[in-house]
């Protein structure tokens, strides 16, 4: 481990954000024991737990419930902040319906897996995971992420607002699943034709995300921050990927796993060991004294 920039008084920090896939969690996305140790020590200490990642509230609350913390959720990238087991909003930021189409148009063209996340109305609850067509990379995301998507016509439900019943508010994430090479021709042509009306962002190397302006991880703990009253220099965030840099401008201090993107370790001010070695609560057993 090797220490960078800035630094953090252990004796201010309030609250924890943590990425999960590659940060917090093993491969496999197991939360082991250890890290579920350390973070309840953190707990138990008057520290504020905050899961900052691109799954949804679903798919990422079996992590909550296994720390054992009630609390703010940034999820889908920023795109949702919720605050558990209430399932209190505090930020909710839907995609133009515009974009969505176009990225159809572009997954249709170049026959490449698009998904897209739909809000339900309260009374159908829930958010909705549709794609167009089953495939590989479909049933990888289902396997990696625990949520079924169901497969039909996406522009027709995003003009009808509604699907087998249920009435859609807007979609709140979208995003290409694809080899690296595959996304890598993608991501000009969003970026062309878009600018910066949609933010676009990778959350794995197979995983192209569209999301509104305005939306990000950084921008999502920023408003649990301010929620809670909690200054830079009372946070840490975590992170390994393109999508959670936004967290390291608005944290005090921002750590990242051996196993983080280059350009992620670069600007880090701290740099743990791996996921493989739980570096997350290694580095925070060392930092704190646990």
């Amino acid at each position: 481990m090797e220490t960078t920039r800035r630094s953090a008084d252990r004796q201010k920090i309030k609250a924890l954000a943590f990425d999960l896939d590659g940060t917090l969690l093993a491969p496999g996305a197991v939360l082991t024991g250890r890290t579920r140790k350390t973070l309840r020590a953190c707990m138990d200490r008057g520290m504020l737990i905050i899961i900052a990642t691109g799954r949804s509230a679903a798919s990422a609350d079996r992590y909550r419930r296994e720390i054992g913390f009630a609390g703010p959720m940034v999820c889908f990238n920023g795109a949702q902040v919720v605050v558990m087991p209430e399932r209190e909003i505090l930020g909710l930021r839907h995609l133009d319906p515009h974009a969505v189409e176009f990225c159809v148009d572009l997954s249709r063209r170049m026959d490449v897996y698009y998904q897209a996340y739909f809000t339900r109305s309260r009374e159908s609850g829930g958010e909705l995971l549709m794609g167009e067509k089953d495939c590989p990379e479909a049933a990888g995301y289902r396997n990696h992420t625990g949520i079924q998507p169901v497969f039909g016509d996406l522009k027709a439900v995003l003009r009808a607002a509604r699907f087998e019943g249920c009435i859609i508010e807007g979609c709140i994430k979208s995003m290409f699943l694809a080899e690296p090479a595959v996304l890598d021709r993608i991501r000009p042509r969003l970026e062309e034709r878009f600018g910066d009306t949609v933010y676009i962002t990778k959350s794995s190397p197979t995983f192209l995300e569209v999301l509104s302006a305005g939306v990000s991880k950084g921008a999502g703990l920023q408003l649990v921050m301010d929620h809670y009253g909690f200054s830079p220099e009372e946070v840490i965030a975590f992170g390994d990927e393109e999508n959670d840099l936004p967290m390291f401008t608005v944290a005090g201090f921002a750590a990242a796993p051996a196993n983080a993107r280059d350009a992620v370790r670069a600007v880090a001010d701290f740099v743990t060991g791996a996921n493989t070695e739980d570096g997350a609560a290694v580095f925070l057993a060392d930092f704190l004294g646990l």
